[in-house]
């Protein structure tokens, strides 16, 4: 590797390396804005140490993507490694504001996540200019930062940043863990980033390394129930993109011609001028005095069923259900919210996102040669995490609980009594 200019004392993985092309991209307007980005937006109202940023999660995962680049038995050159570690760095510049809280208003209103704005940020700010003269290509690292290169050749590059098991993870996983005080990410990501290898053209882990890889699936499993999908945590999340809807207008959130006209936008910022924005401000007081929406109903599903099915992945079938649900309880649609993980503001997709038959794993065979194996076939635990798991919750303001509860109860079907626990 190129010559380290300097460290950084990280609290997860140590004295963290930095190149002189590296603390030139650090310093940049669109990273040092990372600074102000909250990595988990409404966690900090459940886990008060919640505050860490995605500026420290960018460094650790450019961390763990120098060290996985070094190890690969593909021998990558020392040009490649730092393309890969910088690539890492830019991965989360496309964030707006509160993180992934901001996605709903860019997926509803834009049409774009915030992989859509990393190659942009990268393209047209002074970070093309700093990469083109320490000798990378922009529009190459742009896209290999949200795993968009497409290299035939090499797609484990892409993966390396953007996989079942990509350094992103790897690190938010430990990281948040560290940071709430959950516990459930105690998982040896060294373990996984040493037993490595490409297997035709794609990332792959070694099955003498399976129960390591086990635990960090079930670190991200549990990562979801305790902190990613925690009730109180949704909440306000909820009441975040109530507020950022009702303002977003009059604060011009979603006019970006310009990459200043987003770079502006960050947690500080924005919560200011939420608390000023007429419309806005009343669900910021409730914020700042922890008033919080109330979860009136959970369904955890564990197995397919059509109705909630379609609840989680239709857009229009939960506006229709909450609609109904307001009707049965006599009070506004706007006094109901359906709350799925599918929703872009955690930070997958999917609740269990989890698809273990995706991640190829290999073993040495008789004569020493690797061979992809179904990781199902030497691991039970993958049995059980494969079995299908959702969850289905409604909102609403405390005075309106009990009804909401009622009405939901009959149109979603009995759940447990234990979401009566308040928060």
């Amino acid at each position: 590797m190129s010559k380290a200019w300097s460290f950084i004392k990280d609290p997860i993985h140590g004295y963290v390396r930095i190149s002189g092309a590296e603390k030139t991209i650090i310093d940049t307007r669109p990273v040092q804005r990372l600074r102000r980005l909250r990595q988990l937006a409404g966690s900090e109202f459940v886990y008060p140490a919640a505050n860490h940023t995605r500026f420290e999660h960018v460094i650790g995962a450019m961390h763990l993507a120098g060290v996985l680049s070094e190890v690969l038995p593909t021998h990558l050159d020392v040009h490649t490694q730092e393309q890969m570690r910088l690539a890492a760095l830019l991965h989360d510049i496309g964030h707006g504001p509160f993180s992934h809280v901001f996605e709903p208003l860019m997926v509803r209103h834009l049409k774009k996540t915030h992989e859509d704005f990393v190659p942009w940020l990268v393209n047209e700010t002074e970070i093309e200019g700093k990469l083109d003269k320490a000798g990378f290509d922009p529009r190459k690292l742009g896209l290999l930062a949200v795993g968009r290169l497409r290299d035939a050749k090499r797609p484990y590059l892409d993966q390396i940043i953007s996989s079942s098991v990509d350094v992103d993870k790897m690190d938010f996983l430990v990281r948040d863990s560290f940071h709430t005080g959950a516990g459930y990410g105690s998982v040896d990501v060294h373990r996984l980033l040493y037993t490595m290898d490409v297997i035709n053209g794609n990332l792959s882990v070694d099955g003498r390394a399976v129960a390591t890889l086990e635990s960090f699936l079930l670190a991200r499993l549990e990562s979801f129930r305790t902190i990613y999908f925690h009730r109180a945590s949704r909440a306000v999340q909820i009441m975040i993109v109530q507020a950022l809807e009702a303002a977003k207008d009059e604060l011009d959130l979603l006019s970006f011609d310009e990459p200043e006209d987003y770079l502006r936008l960050d947690d500080y910022k924005v919560w200011t001028d939420l608390r000023e924005c007429k419309q806005s401000k009343k669900i910021m007081q409730d914020l700042e005095a922890r008033r919080l929406l109330k979860c009136s109903y959970e369904k955890t599903l564990f197995a397919q069923e059509e109705l909630v099915s379609n609840v989680i992945t239709k857009e229009s079938v939960r506006d229709k259900i909450r609609d109904e649900i307001a009707k049965k309880a006599h009070v506004g649609i706007d006094d109901v919210m359906i709350d799925v993980p599918t929703l872009p503001s955690v930070p997958y997709h999917n609740a269990v996102e989890i698809q273990p038959l995706d991640i190829p794993v290999f073993r040495h065979g008789p004569t020493g040669k690797k061979e992809i194996v179904q990781l199902s076939e030497i691991s039970r635990i993958i049995g059980v995490l494969r079995t299908f798991m959702n969850l289905v919750r409604v909102y609403t303001k405390e005075q309106y609980r009990s009804r909401v509860e009622a009405a939901s109860r009959q149109i979603l079907g009995e759940t447990s009594s234990s979401v009566k626990v308040s928060f």
